[in-house]
């Protein structure tokens, strides 16, 4: 590649949309008006109901930049994948509909690349609540890191943390395109929650590159309501079990069959991931509405193999906040699990 191509690569901007016509145009208008110009939008539309595939198609007729895809409703990773598909460029970032991006991000981060086969290069993002932003941070260190340095320090370390090295959310990434391929067979695009797992998991494991920038909050995620993450979702702790399960083959392929002497290191960490997803489950019950939200939680939490897993695996767990959830996930008892289920109305207010 010409030092003139290295300065001016294409980069693919995926967008899945699903009903987010509120938020979407000031998402689309974030990208397109980005410094760097040799960027393709490529909007999937998920088979929208509200207008949001009209929206889109506004776009689409204004800016020769702009792709308008529709499918069929698949859920987010269908609609990634889809786009990926359709794109043209050589890296890929992806931003979700009800978010949106700074007017430097591509720019800043495409400074970082090497033009090499296998790189992504990760930002932070702010984290848009109601009354308040925050700054968030990943607790990877900056800089850069490949060979040897790349598998001690990133790639053994991705999972069986409280708080991921690296965020498994497919945003706030630069990627050659090549980290995705042969990936295909671990995309189950029933999961709804944990679906960037599968997408963006085994992306990192084929890098040969990794670049984590200092600061760069460019992502804007906003905390919304109706986010599958911040509502109750009832068929969650279902679609955990088949993220675990994928997860298994994700990790046996990658992780253990090519790292045979770490293998039990491997499985403890999913066994650790997992009982951390299982946090999120907790979290969904007591948000859920009526009052039969505790005895679902003591149906899900007494089961044999959930609480065997729970009370044998052990997590370091320093957010005041998941302390209390997982002492509601070893003591799923009425009394602890109503003062729980305020403290998560009071903490979905802010």
């Amino acid at each position: 590649m010409t030092d003139m191509k290295k300065r001016n690569c294409m980069v693919s901007v995926i967008v899945p949309v699903y009903n987010k016509k509120e938020y979407l145009g000031a998402c689309i208008d974030s990208i397109l008006g980005q410094s760097y110009r040799n960027l393709e939008l490529v909007l999937v539309d998920d088979a929208s109901t509200d207008g949001s595939g009209e929206i889109c198609d506004v776009y689409g007729d204004k800016d020769s930049r702009v792709k308008v895809i529709r499918q069929e409703n698949g859920g987010p990773t269908s609609a990634c994948v889809t786009g990926m598909r359709e794109a043209s460029g050589d890296y890929y970032m992806f931003v979700d509909s009800d978010d949106y991006i700074d007017g430097c991000m591509v720019e800043e981060m495409v400074k970082h690349l090497a033009y090499r086969p296998g790189e992504i290069v990760c930002c932070n993002h702010i984290l848009e609540k109601k009354k308040k932003t925050l700054k968030m941070t990943a607790p990877v260190r900056p800089g850069v890191y490949e060979g040897e340095k790349l598998q001690k320090e990133v790639k053994d370390r991705l999972i069986g943390s409280e708080q991921r090295l690296i965020p498994m959310s497919r945003c706030m990434k630069l990627c050659e395109r090549s980290v995705f391929a042969g990936n295909e067979k671990y995309y189950d695009m029933s999961i709804r929650m944990g679906d960037d797992f599968h997408l963006i998991y085994p992306a990192l494991l084929n890098s040969t590159r990794i670049v984590a920038m200092e600061d760069a909050a460019y992502y804007h995620y906003r905390y919304v309501g109706d986010s599958i993450v911040h509502n109750y979702s009832p068929g969650m702790f279902d679609s955990i079990q088949a993220w675990y399960k994928a997860m298994g083959r994700i990790v046996e392929d990658k992780c253990a069959a090519e790292h045979k002497e770490k293998k039990a290191d491997i499985e403890a960490a999913l066994q650790r991931e997992y009982c951390y997803m299982l946090m999120l489950v907790m979290k969904n019950e007591l948000r859920a509405p009526g009052r039969g939200y505790a005895a679902r939680i003591r149906d899900i939490f007494y089961k044999k193999e959930i609480r065997e897993c729970i009370l044998q695996t052990p997590l370091s767990v320093r957010e005041r906040s998941n302390q209390l959830i997982y002492l509601g996930m070893q003591y799923p008892e009425k009394g602890l699990l109503r003062i729980l289920r305020c403290i998560m109305k009071l903490h979905d207010r802010v």
